[in-house]
């Protein structure tokens, strides 16, 4: 008898990552669904199961409090059927940083990052180990745009890109896959949330439109997914234009430009 492998979606109650769990589920995936809002995960669990037969387990579990990370952390250890994470939760804030509370903004920094860094420390020493599985960090385009002028959103978003890429690097040799997924603007409710009205922003891709294309990113092994992006060469370019910079880095020597005039 063949063992259903299992996914791990966080932010699984809505948007991005209950149409992650959708899709997994009609692929043949038993299902770990976390988020905080209980009632919406049950709804969801009970619907999949009786749709695709997916074994559909919830945590409810809000990931800036350090107990409740903790539980997802251990499931992550200790569950082996689990071979894929999907660190999709996020937030974001309204407005620019001088008028965002200190208190928001350690909260958004703590979500975005601190909690998927630790989810997918968690579960990368086993997948490692197996040789196997994949770890998926959503992202954001606005992490390449500081001029979007969402500059702790972005920054949170950039960590994620680096984060993956840096984990692609050392994790593929060893059989896992590690996908950066860089959303456009998507219609979720990250935006009613944050305060912002949606209605205002009409070029918005749906959802389910954003998931299918990730998910070819997916099925191709791509390390960095951009939905969004229509030439590819643009991203080529970019990270061609990274390793040239880094490849003229001299650090023994400083620039010419840098020397004090004689």
């Amino acid at each position: 008898m063949t063992t259903r492998s299992t996914v791990l979606i966080t932010g699984a109650s809505t948007g991005i990552g209950a149409t992650y769990a959708e899709r997994f589920a009609h692929r043949g995936h038993d299902l770990v669904l976390v988020a905080r809002d209980e009632a919406r995960l049950q709804a969801l669990a009970a619907r999949l199961r009786a749709q695709t037969g997916a074994a559909v387990d919830i945590l409810a579990a809000d990931l800036t409090q350090p107990g409740d990370l903790a539980a997802v952390e251990a499931r992550l250890r200790e569950d082996t059927r689990i071979d894929t994470l999907i660190n999709n939760a996020g937030a974001t804030l309204a407005g620019p940083f001088i008028d965002q509370a200190t208190d928001d903004v350690a909260r958004l920094v703590a979500l975005n990052t601190t909690a998927l860094v630790r989810l997918a420390s968690a579960i990368a020493p086993r997948l490692a180990q197996a040789g196997t599985g994949a770890i998926v960090n959503i992202g954001s385009v606005v992490g390449l745009a500081p001029e979007f002028g969402m500059s702790v959103y972005g920054a949170t978003k950039a960590f994620v890109l680096f984060l993956s890429q840096g984990l692609s690097l050392e994790l593929a040799p060893k059989g896992v896959y590690v996908q950066a997924v860089l959303p456009a603007g998507t219609r979720t409710e990250i935006w009613e949330r944050a305060g912002i009205d949606a209605s205002a922003m009409p070029d918005l891709m749906e959802v389910g439109a954003l998931v299918d294309a990730a998910l070819v990113g997916f099925d191709r092994r791509e390390p960095v997914t951009l939905p969004a992006l229509h030439d590819a060469a643009h991203w080529d370019a970019l990270d061609a234009a990274r390793r040239g910079l880094i490849a003229d880095l001299r650090q023994a020597h400083v620039a010419q430009r840098y020397r004090a005039a004689a």
